[in-house]
């Protein structure tokens, strides 16, 4: 797969998982028979699917730190800590994003932890539409599916300053409407852009839809 400039994968699984009642990043991923062990995780999944398009995957952790960081390098990503997690998601993803500056890179694909991986058409799609569309002064590839925006997103450096000088406060759609008009919707074809996953319910339901 071809990779966009200095592109630096950014996976946010500081959350407590507080409805779900253990780390979503760990839960089993694909699902695996009864009785059978599963091959990966959400966490994994994860990495291994924004790993063929990156440089590098940077996973965010926050005070589950200990317990994923041994998944994390088994996975071959590598971690930055967000001391404060409770400020919320949009800390995360300013932690994430000032790291992919520091290790000198210029562009980001940024995925939530607690949610399948999308298919590997879908991230060539978006890594593709946002290469085409850096030359029209556009910032950021943001796919949609049914009208729905989701994950993962693909931002320029100018997208990631945009972020970094937003309020700790804000929220990562205030600052994607500010700036709409550098943003590129690409249409896919893939239910996981939108899904999330918050509750045993909704896991065990993904789980018997596979």
């Amino acid at each position: 797969m071809d990779r966009a400039p200095s592109l630096c994968g950014v996976i946010l699984a500081a959350g407590d998982s507080t409805r779900m009642g253990s780390d979503k990043a760990l839960l089993p991923w694909p699902p695996a028979p009864p009785g059978q062990p599963s091959a990966g995780t959400f966490l994994s999944a994860a990495i291994e699917s924004l790993s063929p398009s990156t440089e590098i995957v940077i996973v965010v952790t926050g005070n589950n730190t200990s317990v994923i960081a041994p998944f994390v390098y088994a996975a071959g990503a590598s971690l930055v800590v967000n001391p404060e997690p409770s400020r919320g998601q949009f800390s995360s993803l300013q932690i994430g994003l000032q790291e992919v500056l520091n290790r000198g890179r210029d562009a980001a694909m940024v995925t939530l932890v607690d949610r399948p991986p999308v298919r590997p058409e879908t991230i060539l799609r978006l890594t593709q539409a946002f290469c085409a569309a850096v030359s029209r002064r556009k910032w950021a590839a943001v796919p949609q599916f049914e009208g729905k925006h989701g994950h993962p997103i693909v931002l320029a450096r100018e997208m990631i300053e945009a972020f970094l000088r937003a309020s700790p406060t804000g929220t990562a759609r205030e600052v994607e409407h500010q700036n709409d008009e550098h943003i590129e919707y690409v249409t896919v074809v893939d239910s996981a852009v939108i899904t999330n996953i918050n509750t045993p319910e909704q896991y065990a339901a993904l789980s018997t839809s596979r």
